[in-house]
């Protein structure tokens, strides 16, 4: 019975998550490698299941995604609601805006992304991957999970920052984006980019959004202002508001 209740676990993860890798499952389920491998041999062999490219990594085969049964309100019913809203919110704040996801225990991908049409303007490359404690997105999913100091500097531990950033300073601000709802990055994950996040703990596995502009377009009153209209963004986002959101 256990291995039928892992098989659906795969399969409402690959809904909610898109194409993982045979690592990024075994990782977010607790499985080991070779019992991993047997259910999504299994899972292939059924026809719920097949391997992506590039990669290698599985997905649910388009027989299985066109009949939603694994709709769970997660990850494809979030980006759906968010897309108009981000697009919105891009064409006014002139900002590259994402939806990530984390993915496994040490990634989160990007699910969605929109930019305004400003003559200047940053873009977000599609489905790409970032360490999940990276950024102003792993600041503010932190911060909103809630998550301990030994979480945390797991988290930290293997980000390549192109800013030299301690743990300490990294910790405080999280413990600021947990105050305020949203987090910034000036230039620490990517140098001449600001970008500021607000996450979200439900649905799981976790969700952020993120607004990316060009490092010294903005004073500091008007980034915090960025991050305070991103974190009303959320808020309508995480409860299902569409109407009314991005005004």
């Amino acid at each position: 019975m256990r291995s039928v209740s892992l098989a659906f676990a795969i399969l409402r993860l690959l809904a909610d998550a898109g194409p993982l890798t045979l690592s990024d499952i075994g990782r977010s389920l607790g499985l080991s490698p070779s019992s991993c491998l047997n259910l999504l041999k299994t899972l292939a062999g059924e026809g719920a299941i097949e391997r992506a490219e590039p990669g290698k990594r599985y997905r649910l085969t388009a027989a299985w995604q066109a009949a939603a049964l694994l709709d769970n309100g997660g990850a494809a019913a979030l980006a759906e609601r968010a897309r108009p809203l981000m697009l919105r919110f891009a064409q006014r704040s002139e900002a590259a805006v994402g939806l990530w996801a984390a993915v496994s225990r040490e990634r989160m991908q990007l699910l969605a992304h929109a930019e305004s049409d400003a003559g200047m303007r940053l873009r977000l490359a599609d489905e790409q991957r970032q360490p999940l404690g990276g950024g102003a997105a792993g600041r503010a999913l932190a911060a909103a999970q809630g998550v301990d100091a030994r979480e945390l500097a797991r988290r930290f531990a293997p980000v390549r920052w192109q800013a030299a950033l301690d743990f300490e300073t990294y910790a405080a601000q999280v413990r600021e984006a947990a105050a305020k709802g949203f987090a910034v990055d000036e230039g620490f994950a990517h140098r001449g980019v600001v970008t500021v996040a607000a996450g979200l703990a439900e649905p799981r596995p976790g969700f952020c959004l993120s607004a990316s502009i060009v490092a010294g377009s903005r004073s500091a009153a008007e980034i915090e202002a960025l991050g305070d209209a991103l974190r009303q963004l959320r808020d309508a986002l995480g409860a299902g508001g569409v109407a009314d959101a991005g005004r």
